[in-house]
Parts: structure tokens; sequence; C-alpha cells
């Protein structure tokens, strides 16, 4: 299943340059530029309260949206820079760039867990412990999985999953090479306390000898 894109609502700024994104934000707009596809840049602005809302909510740089400007089609844009307010931290100025449905992007893709019923782990009362609740793949802009889905069937107590077990979606493949956890199945805290005091004893015992 093919993942919604969200919607990146903009408006078409009149004139470019530095006078004319001054003027943006004295009208309490942050000024944009869209570039990229081998067309000629548009330049935009965005509300700057809805704007700061949406980037404080993470993963702006990383998410590949559907830019909306009435009056224009739609496009498939990605963030390639936020100019900062040097003192108040705050945005002045937005890149785009515009993305073919073939062209590659990286994202953080959600990680969904199946068939919990089926792991005897997590049955003999272990804890699904969740190292990576996204990991970041390369996929295509036309076709964004939903998410990537990790089969616990057959995992026992001290289970590591890593990503190498998981079936990635077709034509995505991860940002690092490493072959890293995705998550543990941890043992029960009475098991686990019970462990511990078993290495105090022996511990103890070593000593007094």
């Amino acid at each position: 299943m093919a993942k919604e894109i969200p919607d990146l609502v903009a408006e078409a700024r009149a004139g470019t340059g530095k006078g004319a994104a001054r003027q943006a934000r004295r009208e309490g707009k942050v000024p944009g530029i869209v570039y990229g596809d081998h067309k000629d840049p548009v330049s935009i602005q965005f509300d700057f309260n809805k704007l700061l809302t949406t980037l404080r909510a993470g993963r702006f740089m990383s998410t590949l949206w559907n830019l909306k400007v009435e009056g224009q089609e739609d496009v498939r844009v990605i963030c390639r820079g936020v100019q900062k307010d040097v003192v108040k931290d705050l945005p002045i100025h937005i890149d785009f760039m515009r993305l073919r449905r073939n062209s590659k992007v990286n994202l953080f893709i959600p990680v969904e867990f199946i068939n919990q019923d089926k792991c005897p782990g997590l049955k003999k009362g272990g804890t699904l412990v969740t190292v990576r609740a996204e990991v970041e793949l390369i996929v295509t802009a036309g076709d964004i999985p939903d998410h990537i889905t990790v089969d616990l069937e057959g995992h026992e107590v001290g289970d590591s999953i890593h990503i190498d077990q998981v079936t990635l979606p077709k034509g995505s493949k991860t940002t690092i090479d490493r072959n890293f956890v995705i998550a543990n199945i941890a043992a029960p805290s009475a098991l686990r306390s019970s462990d511990d005091g078993d290495s105090e004893e022996e511990a103890a015992e070593a000593t007094e000898e």
C-alpha cells in the first residue's frame, strides 16, 4: 500500500529578490521557492504560524509533500533548506525541490509488527522493545510504502530482530549499510530480577571463596 502524501498549502508570491521577500515577512508570511525538474523556479509563501507548527511536528526535511498552490497544478516536493533567523531561530525562507514519480528520495517509513499472538517470547511474558519505530529508506517518489512489516512469529525471549530479517518494499533499500536492530524480545521483568539476584549471589560466593 502506497503511503499517502501529505498536503502542504502555499500561496503564489509576486516578485522576486530580497525586497519581495522582506515584504512577505512584514505581512506575516515565510517566503520560499520551488525549483528543479528542468522547470523555471516558482516563488511561493506560507502563513508563518501554520508553517512553524508543521516544522515543529518533525520530519519536515525528510517528508515528501504534495505542494498545493491555488491556480497551479499540485507538485511533489521535498524541502532542501530552511533558512532561520540567527537570533530568534525562526524560519525566514524555505527552499523546495520538485520530484518526478521516478525520483529517489530518503524518507522515514514507520515499522509495523505482526503475529504477536504467534510469538513464543511474548507468550512467555516477554516484552517487545522497539529500537526503531521508523526506518530511513531510499524509495521511489511515485511508490512510497505506507510501512515496513516485521513478523514476530517464532521469536523467543532474548531474540533481536535485525533489518536483514525484514522484507523491504519493492524498489526500496536502507540508507544504512550495516545490519542494525529493529526490535528485541526482552525477558519478563521477574525473570530479569531473578537473574540479577543469581548473579549477585554467585559474585558473593566467589568472593567468600
